[in-house]
């Protein structure tokens, strides 16, 4: 069974997925469903129109495509990712009062999203990523995703500069790729067959929180 973000949605979060029409929505919603145990290559137009009782022209009439269908549930998957991502985020920044207790704050955060254990979350990412180069349509929709979070990250690294936290030498929204670059780089070892030492990981971590992002301040 493939192991995967979350896919299940409150009432108030479907309903604010951009006015999409019901029928669209249901597509969707089947189509995360199924990718809980199938990888994505392999769900058919048969597979989501059986599950979801939606006919063959409605699918057509709400999609330029099978394939623009599937590209919006990746896009959602990323989303949900964000989502999460972005409200862990905010609140340790927001409830951390001093310097020590944001960096101890950064690595709990950093050691739960970049644990071992959720190598599938990280490849998924990439996955999505790298369809983008070749496919405007995804890279549109899921470069609105990547800017919200990058967006946000800036937003509060910024908050933490104006409270003396953050590095004043370095830019908001350089912080926010950075921060997330050696996120999604801990990809680099999940697929080798030798694997480097995960607290060695995080102790590498700890320096640039400690240095780049939140030097002392003198």
């Amino acid at each position: 069974m493939k192991k995967a973000v979350t896919v299940t949605t409150s009432l108030r979060e479907r309903k604010a997925k951009r006015g999409f029409h019901p029928t669209k929505e249901e597509l969707i919603q089947t189509v995360l469903t199924l990718l809980q145990n199938h990888p994505l290559d392999q769900i058919t137009s048969e597979q989501v129109l059986e599950a979801s009782g939606v006919s063959r022209g409605s699918l057509y009439h709400h999609f330029e495509d099978f394939a623009e269908l599937l590209e919006l549930a990746q896009v959602r998957r990323f989303a949900l990712y964000v989502n999460a991502f972005i409200e862990r985020l905010t609140e340790i920044f927001e409830r951390s009062e001093t310097r020590e207790q944001l960096i101890s704050q950064c690595l709990l955060i950093s050691r739960e999203f970049q644990d071992p254990g959720r190598h599938d979350v990280r490849m998924e990412r990439l996955t999505a990523i790298s369809k983008v180069q070749q496919n405007p349509r995804m890279a549109k929709a899921l470069g609105e995703e990547q800017e919200r979070l990058t967006e946000r990250i800036a937003e509060l690294f910024h908050d933490l500069q104006l409270r003396g936290f953050g590095n004043p030498l370095l830019h908001p929204r350089t912080a926010a790729v950075l921060f997330q670059a050696y996120g999604l780089g801990r990809s680099i070892d999940d697929f080798t067959p030798n694997h480097m030492d995960p607290e060695n990981w995080l102790y590498a971590i700890t320096l640039v929180i400690e240095n780049i992002f939140f030097p002392e301040q003198r």
